[in-house]
C-alpha cells in the first residue's frame, strides 16, 4: 500500500467541489437549514488521529514496534495506516462538499437569509473537514517506519 498522494486528494477535492456545487445550486432552496456545529464531528476524528499519530510516531522513533511487552505491534501500526488513508480521503472530499456550498452561499448573504444564517456553520465544517484530511496525512507520516541508520564500514 503506497502512501496518499497529495496531488489525488486535490483532484477528488476539486471534483467533489465542482459537482456539489451543481447540486446545491440546483437544490439549495429545499435543502434544511446548517446548524452551526456541522462538522464537529470530523474535528473530534481529527483531534483523535492527531493524538494517536503522535502516540505512534513516539512509538516509532522510540523502536517500540513489534512483539514484546511495552511495544506496539505492527498490525496496529498497518491498522493506523488504513484509517489515516481513509480519513485524508474522507476530510477531503467533506471539504471539497463545503467549500462547494460555501462557494455557493457566500455571494447570496446579502440576498437570502438562510444563506446569511448558514454561513457559519459552513465556515466551521469546513474547517473542521480539512483539519481531518490533515490529521490523516499526519497519522499516515507517523507510521512511516524510521530510516535505517547508516552501515559502519567493515575493517
Amino acid at each position: 500500500m503506497g502512501t496518499t498522494r497529495i496531488r489525488d486528494l486535490l483532484i477528488a477535492g476539486t471534483v467533489t467541489a465542482i459537482l456539489g456545487y451543481f447540486f446545491v445550486l440546483m437544490a439549495y432552496g429545499s435543502l434544511p437549514p446548517i446548524p452551526l456545529l456541522a462538522g464537529v464531528s470530523l474535528l473530534v476524528l481529527a483531534i483523535a488521529e492527531a493524538g494517536w499519530a503522535f502516540y505512534i510516531r513516539n512509538k516509532v522513533n522510540d523502536g517500540h514496534i513489534g512483539v514484546g511487552t511495552g511495544r506496539l505491534p505492527a498490525l496496529v501500526v498497518a491498522r493506523s495506516v488504513v484509517v489515516a488513508k481513509a480519513s485524508a480521503w474522507l476530510g477531503t472530499l467533506m471539504t471539497g462538499w463545503w467549500m462547494a456550498v460555501l462557494v455557493y452561499i457566500l455571494p447570496r448573504r446579502a440576498h437570502l437569509a438562510a444563506a446569511a444564517a448558514d454561513t457559519l456553520g459552513v465556515v466551521i465544517a469546513t474547517g473542521c473537514a480539512l483539519m481531518l484530511a490533515v490529521a490523516g496525512l499526519w497519522l499516515q507520516h507517523c507510521c512511516k517506519s524510521p530510516p535505517d541508520p547508516p552501515a559502519t564500514p567493515a575493517r
